[in-house]
Formats: C-alpha cells, sequence, structure tokens
C-alpha cells in the first residue's frame, strides 16, 4: 500500500536573483537627478560652517539640535512632533495624488540601489554580462570583478555611515578622532552598523526590503482611490500580445511581448498583471515601453502614469488633472498647508530665552537681618539663540519684594545657567504660601522676556 502524498508547504521562497537592465529615458534622468540632490545634502550638509560651528548638527552630549541659524534644545520637543506630522501629512498627500512616487524616486532604499546598480554595472558590465558571470564557475575574472564591486560597495557604505555620525558628532572632530585611531567607541559602532545596513540593504536585499520590510508597501492601497495616479499597462491597448512587427488589418495590440518592461524592473514584476504590491512606481518600464514603442513606429504611453478611471473611461491628460484635484487631495493639502504655517509661525515668534525657577528646598523661608523674610531660589536660564546676552531679574507679587543679589547676569550664545536668587519681601501678618512672579528680560531687546511664577514662603 503506497503511503500518502504529503504536500511540503514553504513559508518562505528562496530569493531569485534579479538583473535590472539599464534603461534611458525621462523618468531614468528624473531618477537620477533626485539622487544627485539627495546625496548632495546628505554628503555635504555636515560639512558646511555656520557661525563658526557646523551648520547641521544634532549635539547629543551638549543636548543641543543645531539647524542654520536656529538651536533647538529638549524643551523644543513639540518642534520635532509637528515635524513628523508634516511629514506624515505630505507623504498621504503624495500617495493620494501619484502613488509610490516617493518610494521611485527619493526614498533612501531606491537611492542607494541605484548607485550600488551603477557601480555594478561599471565593474561586472550590462545585464547579460552579470547574468553570464553568475553563472560560470570561479576564475581569476569573476574574483577580481566580485572584489572590486564589493569594496566599492563597502567604500560607499562606509562613507555613509560615517556622514551619518557626522550629524552627531562634529565631523571635523571624527575625521581627526578616526585618523588619529581615537574614535569614541559608540561613533565607531554607529559608522560600522549603519555602513553595515547600507551595504547589506542596498547590496544585498534590494527588493527585499521593499517587498517585505517596508510597511508603506502594505498599507498604501488604503491611501489609493480610482483617482491616483500610477504606473499602468493600456490593457485596451496593448491586448492582444504579439511579437514581430505589424501590418494593416492585424488585430494583435501594441504590446510585442518583448519582456523589457520586465527586465528593467528593479523589483521583478511584470506590471502587464496589473498594479501589484511590489510596485514602486520608478517608471523604469515607462521609459522601457516608450523606447520599444518608438522602434515599431507606434505612439508612446502603452505603459504610463494613469488613473483606473483614465483607463476606464478614456480621459485625455487635461481631464486626468483636473480630477486630481479632488476633494480628498484639497483636505490633505489645506491641512498640510495649515501645520506648515503654525509650524513655521511658532518657530518665527519663539522667544529666545527660557526661564526655570527652583525653590530651594532645603530653607523654607527665614527672617533676615532687615526684618524681612527671605527665600531662596534656582533660576535656570537658557539663552536659546547664538547671540551673546545680559539678562535683568526682577520680581513682583509681594509688597516691598525684590532681589538681594545682582539684577543683571550673562549669557552666551546658545548656553545655559544657573543663578542662585534670593528674594526678600514684607511677610507680617502674611504667613503661608504667596505667589511671587519673576521676569526675565534681555538687556538688548526688551521683546525678550520671560515670565515665571514661584512659591513665596512666609513662616509662622
Amino acid at each position: 500500500m503506497n503511503a500518502p502524498h504529503e504536500a511540503v508547504v514553504k513559508m518562505y521562497a528562496a530569493r531569485e536573483e534579479i538583473y535590472p537592465r539599464e534603461i534611458k529615458g525621462r523618468y531614468a534622468t528624473l531618477r537620477w537627478a533626485c539622487v544627485w540632490l539627495t546625496q548632495l545634502l546628505f554628503y555635504g550638509l555636515p560639512w558646511i560652517a555656520w557661525n563658526g560651528r557646523q551648520a547641521v548638527l544634532f549635539d547629543l552630549g551638549t543636548r543641543k539640535f543645531h539647524l542654520f541659524g536656529l538651536v533647538l534644545w529638549p524643551q523644543d520637543f513639540i518642534y520635532l512632533a509637528g515635524l513628523l506630522i508634516i511629514c506624515a501629512y505630505g507623504l498621504f498627500l503624495v500617495t493620494a495624488v501619484a502613488g509610490r512616487v516617493w518610494c521611485g524616486f527619493a526614498c533612501p532604499q531606491t537611492v542607494y540601489t541605484e548607485l550600488f546598480l551603477w557601480i555594478e554595472r561599471r565593474i561586472e558590465g550590462a545585464r547579460s554580462a552579470r547574468i553570464r558571470l553568475d553563472r560560470q564557475p570561479w576564475t581569476f575574472e569573476k574574483i577580481w570583478k566580485k572584489g572590486a564591486k564589493h569594496a566599492a560597495w563597502l567604500a560607499v557604505a562606509l562613507w555613509t555611515g560615517f556622514t551619518f555620525v557626522g550629524y552627531f558628532t562634529p565631523v571635523r572632530s571624527l575625521v581627526q578622532e578616526i585618523a588619529a585611531w581615537t574614535i569614541g567607541p559608540w561613533e565607531a559602532f554607529w559608522v560600522l552598523f549603519y555602513g553595515f545596513a547600507t551595504y547589506g540593504n542596498a547590496g544585498w536585499m534590494r527588493e527585499q526590503v521593499c517587498k517585505y520590510m517596508c510597511p508603506y508597501a502594505r498599507f498604501q492601497s488604503s491611501m489609493f482611490d480610482k483617482d491616483t495616479l500610477v504606473v499602468t499597462y493600456d490593457r485596451a491597448r496593448g491586448e492582444p500580445r504579439r511579437r514581430g512587427q505589424r501590418v494593416a488589418g492585424d488585430k494583435a495590440g501594441d504590446c510585442i511581448d518583448c519582456s523589457m518592461c520586465v527586465q528593467v524592473c528593479p523589483t521583478g514584476i511584470d506590471i502587464r498583471n496589473g498594479l501589484q504590491y511590489e510596485c514602486i512606481g520608478c517608471a523604469a518600464c515607462v521609459d522601457a515601453c516608450n523606447s520599444v514603442m518608438d522602434k515599431v513606429k507606434k505612439p508612446a504611453g502603452l505603459i504610463r502614469y494613469a488613473t483606473e478611471n483614465a483607463l476606464a473611461k478614456g480621459w485625455d491628460t487635461a481631464q486626468v488633472r483636473r480630477r486630481l484635484m479632488r476633494p480628498r487631495v484639497l483636505v490633505y493639502t489645506a491641512v498640510l498647508g495649515l501645520l506648515v504655517a503654525a509650524m513655521t509661525a511658532s518657530l518665527a515668534l519663539r522667544t529666545p530665552l527660557k526661564v526655570d525657577v527652583i525653590r530651594d528646598r532645603g530653607s523654607m523661608g527665614r527672617e533676615a537681618e532687615d526684618g524681612r523674610i527671605e527665600n531662596v531660589y534656582r533660576l535656570q536660564l537658557m539663552n536659546t539663540s547664538e547671540t551673546p546676552r545680559q539678562f535683568r531679574l526682577q520680581v513682583s507679587g509681594m509688597a516691598g519684594a525684590g532681589i538681594v543679589d545682582a539684577d543683571v547676569v550673562a549669557l552666551d550664545g546658545a548656553s545655559t545657567r544657573a543663578v542662585p536668587v534670593r528674594v526678600r519681601a514684607e511677610g507680617a501678618g502674611q504667613a503661608g504660601s504667596h505667589r511671587i512672579e519673576f521676569t526675565v528680560t534681555a538687556l538688548d531687546d526688551p521683546a525678550v522676556a520671560v515670565r515665571e511664577e514661584a512659591a513665596f514662603i512666609v513662616p509662622r
């Protein structure tokens, strides 16, 4: 009696190597423009000086975040939250209008994959040469080409890790530390960690990150509707497919089944099967198909950016553009505009001075030699601007209230200082806790002033 057949279900399919073909066209040019723009910003910003320091520096040691002329402190965390909300709404807006265009043109995974593929093509050759090289046995040619490619990848990855750490540790100091082999353990860890992540994601995992690790691919469909621009194949025009030239009266569609759209796809999908979650909207297939249509004397646009409604109803470009400004998009745009305006206004109106008042817990109040009641406080002053300033300290709220010590304090730019302050007031017949108010005012600009309340204790 034969044993029953048992089916084997694999929870993970082994990765099939993808060899994207290089393609030229309008969208390829735009994609490389995004690569240049993003990487010039990323690699270049740490080297820009501003007022004698690094222009963009998130100094965790001193808890200061420098953004050109703006200095943010941990107390300004609300601005980070606002920035993240703005980015989220911006992503919602872009996705509602043009699908995963961010993924296809500006996502770091896409950008570094493009860089690593460019290195691979320069060393190993075109798509057919890379396939042939991988299939042949190990020879001297294969060893040196593979070794050179991975060495170049590692160099880019480590430089990327170094630049990343340069946003948190002054980049010029980091260079000196590396040259002298005195780099700190945490800086070394993050340079290697970020470099390894870049090398692994862009060199080895590539489309696996977009298909299995990125959550955006999974919930993007919830932000799509029938008027969202996506890369689409015009089935009505392209089917039925058939290779070769067309003749008069031929009922075959415009698609000649050349598979160029598949060969250039960085995630290895066939766009002719419809929209798939693996599609990152890079439009490489659009450039490839347009080049083929040009060769066979057919109009471009068999594969193009279009909407589901545009394909179903035969809309032209003008009709598609008008429909893009639908209520959903207008709401996203309005909310995003309000958030940006509120963030800008808040930063512009932000007072470059922060004051915290802390009572001396060891002294609840005492009678001084002049008969008045004395309380001791510590004023934590924070000058958030980069301009050195002098501040006048004043107190009010009780009869005869005044500051015993010096009432003018100097602070360097972007610095903090704890100032002990003794306050005396008339306390006769007023035992208990009373509210007083400290006022800290910049001598060079009276508009820079902060008021903080405190408790003044009169002993019984």
